[in-house]
């Protein structure tokens, strides 16, 4: 039970509206609710937690910025599929006001891919191999536009992270696709020959063919060898 003694109908206390959201999350977890499933109303939430129904109101639009509970006019909550928005924002604004650089990204990018790969390497289905083909295939084929090779690019990372059959890593790579298009056209800029830029390329096939192999340490080579060659371009550029 929450207490808002002393709090008008009109004002939020954050300390209330905390200890609602922790409430409210509470109850999906105690209630097994899953993507789609409603939650109490704000009126039933009211009185559940002996509070005003601004603070509840307050505790669902937050849940609902952070992409944990869907809201729409005339609907009751429900809880959400998973959603890499909230995660991605931090990252970009984390970027954007210079509190985290872009090469620690593409750091934290390298483990995680690393073993992202190696997992799709074992894992992956014989679709999930052709997806990654096609991405690595549809890179050279349009590689006189940089913009398509860029989304292909990232289309390439985020069908093996699904190959790894591990949703979080799904999550992840796809929170960092935000940075990727802010600095990839700069990468690629510095490969300022059509050798080097086809160079590139041939290093997600390289990866590709590794993950049809069945071959997690050669995967994770090749992964580990991409990124410090990105890395090296965007210092090139002076990306810090």
């Amino acid at each position: 039970m929450v207490s808002d003694r002393g709090i008008g109908p009109d004002e939020t206390n954050p300390g209330l509206v905390s200890a609602a959201i922790q409430a409210i999350t509470q109850h999906i977890r105690v209630e097994g609710l899953g993507p789609g499933d409603l939650l109490p109303s704000e009126a039933d939430m009211t009185r559940k937690l002996s509070v005003s129904r601004t603070v509840v109101r307050e505790a669902f639009r937050s849940l609902s910025a952070m992409r944990l509970i869907d809201m729409s006019a005339g609907r009751r909550a429900s809880v959400a599929k998973l959603d890499i928005g909230a995660m991605s924002m931090v990252i970009e604004h984390g970027v954007t006001t210079e509190q985290i650089s872009v090469q620690q990204v593409y750091d934290v990018r390298r483990t995680i891919e690393m073993r992202t790969v190696a997992l799709a390497a074992l894992r992956r289905t014989d679709a999930e191999a052709a997806e990654i083909q096609k991405c690595a295939q549809l890179m050279r084929e349009n590689y006189r536009t940089p913009e398509i090779v860029m989304e292909h690019d990232i289309a390439f990372h985020e069908a093996i992270a699904r190959a790894s059959h591990n949703p979080v890593f799904s999550l992840i790579i796809k929170a960092f696709s935000g940075v990727t298009r802010r600095t990839w056209v700069i990468g690629w800029r510095t490969r300022a020959t059509e050798e080097e830029q086809i160079k590139m390329i041939e290093g997600h096939a390289d990866i590709a063919r590794a993950i049809i192999a069945g071959n997690p340490q050669l995967a994770a080579e090749h992964m580990a060898a991409h990124f410090d060659k990105s890395v090296k371009a965007l210092i090139d550029a002076g990306i810090a």
